[in-house]
């Protein structure tokens, strides 16, 4: 284990798969806080500081978990076995989407539905704009992004996407971010004239996209690396290696590093924006996959 440059009251929810577990980590001290056993295969993940609570997604079930800030499981509720993408909503609310029955659906933070909208097929991730006014589903089956007004769900865009296959998306900047799979390119989507804007050139089977010290990182699955590019010019600066199979990837919450689920490697490592060196390597249950938004600061009182 190496020092992390984090700070006190960093963390990380990370999904294992394999080993039906979810692992709270302080990303300050590399830690292991807690680790929660939720049964069904765990992946999505979605991680609000600001309600102080996770929200976790059972794959095999539909069962939405929803942790506390010391790992316990407070509650659980029946999404049904499409739900997949995951993330956290203005006021405390979630959006989440459904695989099988291609629909984006809104719930409070009592987990009400708000609305409820069809989006392309295979919604895989979902992520909503910085000021809450946009929400946008990476539409897998059909190579595409549907972007809707996060308040009313009113669908405002769809998008074909560079590459095939989009999964993760990420809002940076103003704009959507997609990794496409089956494409080996990260797409760039103007929500405002929902237009393709650019691409980046990955490395194997891209899975999610996230920003750090004014770079974008992407995991590549089959070539176990990071993609490393300036969000601006859309240039590759460097493919660094990260570990086996990288999946879920996370900003923390400083801005200056990101921590990456290596998939088959059992490991969540902290890389340095900056130097591009590894400076935490902590080990996981089976399967680490950690797919959405699972870092973030602890809110203050």
């Amino acid at each position: 284990m190496l020092a992390s440059p984090a700070v006190a009251g960093d963390l990380a929810f990370v999904t294992s798969q394999n080993a039906d577990m979810v692992t709270l980590v302080d990303l300050a001290s590399g830690k292991v806080l807690a680790q929660t056993p939720v049964a069904g295969k765990p992946a999505p993940v979605a991680y609000d500081p600001a309600a102080g609570r996770a929200y976790v997604i059972a794959a095999d079930t539909g069962q939405l978990y929803i942790l506390d800030e010391a790992g316990g499981v407070t509650a659980s509720h029946a999404l049904g076995e499409g739900a997949f993408g995951l993330a956290a909503a203005p006021g405390g609310g979630l959006f989440v989407t459904d695989w099988f029955g291609a629909r984006l659906v809104h719930l409070d933070r009592s987990l009400q539905v708000v609305w409820d909208v069809p989006t392309g097929a295979a919604p895989a991730g979902v992520a909503v704009s910085t000021d809450g006014q946009w929400v946008a589903t990476a539409d897998r089956d059909n190579d595409g992004v549907s972007i809707f007004d996060a308040k009313t769900g009113a669908l405002l865009h769809k998008v074909k996407t560079a590459g095939a296959h989009p999964f993760g998306i990420t809002f940076h900047d103003g704009r959507f971010w997609t990794a496409d799979v089956q494409g080996d390119s990260v797409s760039v989507i103007d929500p405002w004239t929902g237009t393709l804007a650019g691409h980046v050139p990955t490395g194997s089977h891209p899975y999610a996209v996230a920003f750090a010290g004014g770079r974008g990182f992407v995991t590549n699955q089959y070539a176990g690396t990071l993609t490393v590019f300036d969000p601006g010019s859309l240039a590759v600066l460097a493919e660094v290696p990260v570990g086996d199979y990288p999946e879920g990837i996370g900003t923390l919450p400083g801005g200056d590093a990101v921590a990456v689920a290596n998939w088959e490697s059992d490991t969540l490592v902290v890389m340095d924006a900056a130097s591009l060196t590894i400076t935490a390597e902590i080990e996981m249950p089976s399967g680490p996959r950690a797919f959405g938004q699972f870092t973030g600061r602890q809110a203050q009182p």
